[in-house]
């Protein structure tokens, strides 16, 4: 599975975290490396330094065409011109976690799934460094993967979290545990259907083996029939399917099921996150903690003293008895869906961004029975009226703070106000922390108004 590099012209697209990884990694290895990029980032100098060579703007045919090979960064579509250019001369094209997985000497965790990635890969790898093992967590978040290759060593455990943008350039990337949370529309401004979108998410199976794990949620029948094609073995994790085997909940705890033995594993008492779609997120990383033999008493303290990621149904303040909670993780209609079942009711939920396919008409039923108002944002904000709109109150905002503020007029105490775009950030924001970030900064000045009322 090993590639060899030295002295051969390799152009890496994509000057941001991955693809400046790689550039380093390919470096290092011997290659001669060029790093494209349309626009000019920020942390290329010392690349130069490093003998790397950098091209800001049109990424150019005739340079991609001429390489030995192209690599690939998540944010890069493989449609590109150029791109098409090196494939039709031959050149091989693989993305960055290809590229880094040919040289790890550890195993792989790999996960995906429309929601929940984040989560589970930063829970499963505390679990697993908790018990000793070292397990760097990267991928789509944290340390992309072709940072770890010079750390890596047999007893490595690299738990990625991988989008499909990631796996529809993969070749031979060979997970040891493969994870497949569920499985929804997403990203259909770039994938041309949901098929096609599945399919990407399905090469996180193709190269297992039966010496293999795949860790699938039963409660999701599209993650379920796209795991049917692997060969790996299967162990299921759910909370509403009944399992003969696998991991789920049984008498007020996480148990793992196997015939007539059930072993306990995690005490619900010990998990602090909100909303049920987290609790079967902390399903999957148990699952992943059982394959790798972490003991259930590392598992409950590492659950225990989880509590969530930043953006994730991340409580903000309360404010006149008013809850302001933060999921600007929220992407996809799924995603959105899943933030407005954490609440009762008296949501006022804040909507909108560059849409990335699915229905907002897929959330009316949630939105009739919990929702009091949306406020929407964004490029999206003509389909949320039209979608919405005649269920509940929905007004525009033309920035984030004035979302917040329209949204805290409209929620009543006992209320919540919940930034769940069901879009992509990039119409307003440089990314979803950012927009996140915007709306916790609005809720801080909401407070100083509060504050400052007599």
């Amino acid at each position: 599975m090993s590639l060899s590099v030295d002295n051969r012209q390799v152009v890496v697209t994509g000057a941001g975290l991955s693809g400046r990884a790689a550039a380093e990694l390919l470096a290092d290895r011997g290659a001669r490396v060029t790093l494209t990029d349309r626009v000019a980032v920020a942390g290329t100098d010392g690349l130069r330094a490093r003998g790397i060579a950098i091209e800001i703007g049109a990424h150019r045919p005739a340079l991609f065409a001429a390489a030995d090979l192209v690599v690939l960064s998540p944010g890069v579509s493989p449609t590109e011109p150029a791109v098409q250019a090196a494939r039709a001369a031959g050149v091989p094209v693989i993305g960055e976690i290809e590229l880094a997985s040919r040289w790890l000497a550890g195993r792989l965790i790999a996960i995906t799934g429309t929601k929940g990635k984040s989560t589970t890969t930063t829970l499963a790898a505390r679990m697993l460094q908790d018990a000793g093992f070292d397990a760097p967590a990267g991928g789509n978040i944290g340390l992309a993967l072709s940072a770890q290759v010079a750390a890596s060593t047999p007893d490595s455990l690299h738990v990625v979290e991988v989008s499909s943008f990631q796996l529809e350039t993969t070749d031979r990337f060979h997970p040891w545990i493969a994870v497949l949370l569920n499985l929804s529309p997403d990203h259909l401004d770039r994938h041309a259907s949901f098929e096609e979108y599945a399919a990407a998410k399905a090469r996180v199976f193709a190269n297992q083996t039966p010496a293999d794990w795949a860790v699938i949620n039963a409660d999701d029948p599209a993650a379920l029939a796209l795991a049917r094609r692997g060969r790996a073995r299967r162990l299921d994790f759910a909370l509403e399917a009944r399992l003969a085997e696998g991991v789920t909940v049984e008498d007020g705890a996480i148990v793992r099921r196997a015939g007539a033995q059930i072993t306990p594993l995690v005490p619900l008492a010990s998990v602090g996150l909100p909303g049920r779609h987290l609790l079967s997120d902390v399903l999957a990383a148990v699952a992943v903690g059982t394959l790798a033999g972490v003991p259930p008493a590392v598992m409950r303290g590492t659950v225990e003293a989880f509590r969530g990621l930043e953006h994730a149904l991340e409580r903000v303040a309360e404010i006149g008895g008013v809850q302001f909670v933060n999921d600007s993780k929220a992407t996809n209609i799924a995603a959105t869906r899943r933030a407005l079942e954490s609440f009762d009711r008296g949501v006022v939920a804040i909507m909108g961004g560059r849409f990335k396919g699915g229905r907002f008409e897929d959330l009316r039923d949630l939105v009739r029975a919990r929702a009091t108002g949306v406020v929407a944002i964004g490029e999206a904000a003509p389909q949320i009226h039209a979608a919405l709109g005649d269920l509940v109150p929905v007004s525009d905002a033309a920035s984030m703070a004035d979302a917040v503020r329209q949204a805290a007029r409209m929620a009543a105490p006992g209320g919540v106000v919940l930034l769940a775009p069901a879009c992509a950030s990039f119409d307003m924001f440089k990314d979803y922390a950012d927009r996140g970030r915007a709306f916790k900064e609005a809720v801080k000045g909401i407070g100083r108004e509060e504050v400052r009322q007599p």
